[in-house]
């Protein structure tokens, strides 16, 4: 049998990191943020700390009444008329006072977490709602780039990291540095010598600490970088697991993901051996020069020089003084961590918010017909025109050398009409819907909702009037009612008349109605993780349903029918008709059949509109249209068999 050969321990420096641009924050920068944030519960923090510290000073009193014990009481009764009774009723009262103070310090120690944990678990909560919170207001493009094992890594276990910190390392830290501060001053009117090889040998451990903490914050940047990126494959593999079994590549599932944690592994075992080399200083210096004082003590003890009491009570306060010494490595690495976390943050918040609200947004011409649009159907109240004025449009990410997705886009979409965009794959038939919501901003010109840029109006106003369906059905893990009704007002999103009858009218409009009932507990079932428990197609026909329950003026849908049979599309299509009459309506068309349900349809090609016209008039005049149209039937006839029933 062969031994497998060790991985090799890379250097983290110098492995490849994710590709993503980061800003650099120094300690102060970090930690200055970090109080501003924590500034509420300032004064119990240092209640904490307070509580901390005099637990410290309460057990270094300890070795004070050892000293008063041996050179008094018990040098009298080792004396030349010793007095067993008054040594006994000293040891007594030296024993109770050595359990008062051990009790107070007790005491002490649980007030510190008393004061410490609630408020560190509050910081947590309000950093984690305002992560969450950012994450919703940024642009699609942030989201694009990002992986969100990255995301969730940061909301959850870099967050834990500082909640640590803050009820624990932060305190500790501070009250060792008073431990130590208090504990040398005791060693050093104890004796001044053994007092000073203590100190000159915590030189080296500072010198080491700087280099540890440059070191240890790289492993720590690296770690968690390289964890957000394995949680992110995790997710994405638990995600797909049906298309990896399809196509048997289980195996090679594993072996990424075995790379991927090999990396990881690899680099905490860097930041392990650069903490062990760490904590071996901080327990072989200390060790030594106790060694070295013990020596020099016990040659003054011999001469005169210092009591017997003087050398216990020094060598008690020592050994308490080197714990803290010890742990500061411990809690110097939290901190280095915290700040990695705490760094990881502050990436995240200082994202731009590309896509906000206008300083002053405007009124839209429709809001005085509010009333009559809440008052029943979905088009209910005035309908409204979307124009594309010389739209161009480019990704973020777009190398330099590609053209412009879009490139002098110009199409007016009339109050009430419903118009397909027709293209070959790729051409930006998606991106053009995503214009309208500001999913994505246009590059240049801009787009209109009644003649007013939509840049103009207030995201909340935009979506209020725009509804979408992506291609790829989204669904969450709420019960049926919620998800159909998630773009609902709110007084219909609960059980009542008004959003019973709402959710009723867009299950029926989509089809959905049928196979609704005969889930366990009807439109209160909680359909799981991303809707997979439904076939495509019912998780088509629910974010459809959705769609038409927001009760839009601007219906943006993008291939809403691919996933149907031949006989329920023809059903949906034919309540569509009625649903979207009065409700302007854009539909990406990804198959002929889809253009059945336009008035007009228009031709992107080659980043421009081509041309627009009926159905019948494209097929008369266009021959690009001719080819295109040929291709989407080519492709839906060599397609799966979605049309012998669904697929699940």
């Amino acid at each position: 049998m062969t031994t497998p050969t060790p991985a090799p321990v890379l250097d983290p420096v110098d492995a490849p990191e994710p590709t993503r641009d980061r800003p650099t924050y120094t300690w102060r920068e970090t930690f200055v943020r970090m109080y501003r944030i924590m500034r509420p519960i300032r004064f119990r923090l240092l209640a904490g700390f307070v509580c901390a510290a005099g637990g410290s000073v309460f057990a270094l009193m300890i070795p004070q009444v050892l000293q008063h014990l041996i050179n008094g009481a018990l040098a009298d009764a080792t004396g030349a008329n010793p007095s067993g009774a008054s040594a006994t009723t000293s040891v007594l009262q030296a024993a109770a006072l050595v359990l008062v103070l051990g009790v107070l310090e007790a005491g002490l120690v649980y007030m510190r977490r008393v004061f410490a944990v609630t408020p560190a678990t509050e910081v947590e909560l309000g950093m984690r709602l305002t992560l969450f919170r950012r994450l919703l207001r940024l642009p699609t493009a942030f989201h694009d780039e990002w992986g969100s094992g990255q995301l969730l890594s940061r909301s959850m276990s870099d967050l834990g990291q500082v909640r640590r910190w803050l009820s624990f390392a932060l305190i500790m830290l501070m009250s060792d540095m008073v431990t130590i501060v208090i504990g040398v001053t005791l060693m050093v009117r104890q004796s001044t010598t053994l007092a000073l090889v203590f100190v000159v040998a915590g030189v080296p451990v500072i010198v080491m600490s700087y280099f540890f903490a440059r070191r240890y914050h790289e492993l720590s940047r690296a770690s968690q970088d390289r964890a957000g990126d394995l949680a992110t494959t995790v997710e994405e593999s638990v995600e797909g697991i049906r298309v990896l079994k399809a196509f048997g590549q289980g195996d090679h599932a594993l072996r990424g993901f075995s790379q991927q944690a090999d990396k990881l592994r690899n680099v905490e075992v860097s930041k392990a051996t650069t903490g062990g080399v760490f904590d071996l200083v901080l327990i072989v210096i200390p060790e030594t020069a106790l060694g070295v004082a013990l020596f020099i003590g016990l040659h003054q003890v011999a001469g005169g020089s210092m009591t017997v009491g003087a050398l216990a009570a020094w060598f008690a306060t020592a050994t308490m003084v080197s714990m803290p010494v010890r742990m500061i490595g411990q809690l110097f690495a939290m901190t280095v961590n915290t700040k990695t976390a705490l760094d990881r943050q502050w990436q995240v918040l200082d994202v731009p918010v590309t896509i906000a609200d206008p300083p002053s947004p405007a009124v839209p011409p429709w809001s005085s017909d509010e009333d009559a649009r809440a008052a029943d159907a979905p088009h209910a109240g005035q309908a409204v025109a979307v124009e594309f004025r010389n739209v161009r449009f480019r990704y973020p990410d777009a190398p330099e050398h590609m053209p412009d997705v879009l490139r002098g886009v110009d199409l007016r979409v009339e109050p009430g009409e419903t118009l397909a965009i027709v293209g070959a794959v790729g051409s930006g038939k998606t991106t053009m819907l995503d214009l309208v919501p500001r999913l994505y901003d246009a590059t240049a010109g801009k787009v209109t909702v009644d003649g007013v840029d939509v840049r103009d109006l207030s995201l909340r106003e935009l979506r209020r009037t725009c509804a979408v369906t992506f291609e790829d059905a989204t669904l969450f893990s709420f019960s049926v009612r919620d998800n159909v009704l998630l773009g609902a007002p709110t007084e219909l999103q609960r059980p009542g008349p008004g959003g019973d009858e709402l959710l009723a009218r867009a299950l029926d409009t989509a089809d959905a109605q049928e196979f609704v009932t005969t889930l366990a507990q009807g439109v209160d079932t909680e359909i799981g993780e991303e809707g997979l428990s439904l076939s495509g197609g019912q998780r088509q026909r629910l974010a459809l349903a959705r769609a038409i329950a927001a009760r839009p003026r601007v219906l943006l849908l993008d291939d809403p029918l691919s996933a149907l049979d031949t006989r329920t599309e023809e059903q949906v299509s034919g309540r569509l008709r009625q649903a979207l009459a009065g409700t302007t309506t854009i539909i990406v068309a990804h198959r002929p059949s889809t253009v059945d349900l336009a008035d007009r349809v228009a031709l992107l090609d080659d980043g421009t509109i081509a041309g627009v016209g009926t159905h019948r008039e494209m097929m008369a005049t266009s021959a690009r249209y001719r080819a295109v149209i040929a291709d989407l039937e080519q492709a839906a006839a060599s397609g799966p068999e979605s049309s012998k029933g669904e697929i699940r």
